[in-house]
């Protein structure tokens, strides 16, 4: 892997440090199993912030295309994808864990004094992309149900000589 920086998450986000590259998902170890491809690139931005709310954080913006498999139909579906996420930085869990749930709010990340670059970026694309990829036209088919597939049981009756 030719690009991989590392940063001390406290003192990238101090100095208000800016890393930018480009990964080949071929290169993305935990990506590898929501892929259908592995061809393609991301491109990332990385921030640090001095403050933000409060608290040491990493500005982080990914972007690029990625090769899904639909889960109907099992073919290659083109995601694009672009996210940005505010990371607030904290020494350890426990730190995190005193404070109040705020799903709507920045993630909390403990800071390190190695953080690799590629994992904040994987993770960011792991929770980007949508749990069951399906292409468009297959979605317009799940309301596209039979009457056989609406009543399994229809048949049964006649099977049975009407009896009830």
């Amino acid at each position: 892997m030719p690009h991989a920086p590392v940063i001390d998450g406290f003192e990238f986000a101090r100095s208000g440090a800016i890393l930018s590259g480009n990964w080949q998902l071929k290169d993305c170890p935990r990506l590898q199993s929501e892929l259908y491809a592995t061809h393609g690139t991301l491109h990332y931005a990385l921030q640090g912030l001095p403050q933000e709310q409060g608290r040491p954080a990493l500005l982080l913006s990914v972007e690029g295309t990625l090769q899904l498999t639909c889960q109907r139909c099992l073919g290659p579906l083109e995601f694009a994808m672009r996210s940005e996420a505010l990371l607030l930085l904290y020494g350890d869990e426990a730190e995190i864990a005193t404070l109040a749930v705020d799903a709507e709010g920045p993630e909390r990340i403990v800071a390190q004094r190695e953080m690799p670059v590629l994992d904040l970026v994987e993770d960011e694309v792991l929770l980007a992309i949508p749990i069951a990829p399906r292409h468009e036209q297959c979605r317009s088919r799940e309301g596209d149900v039979s009457a056989a597939q609406q009543r399994p049981f229809a048949g049964l009756r006649a099977l049975m000589g009407g009896k009830r």
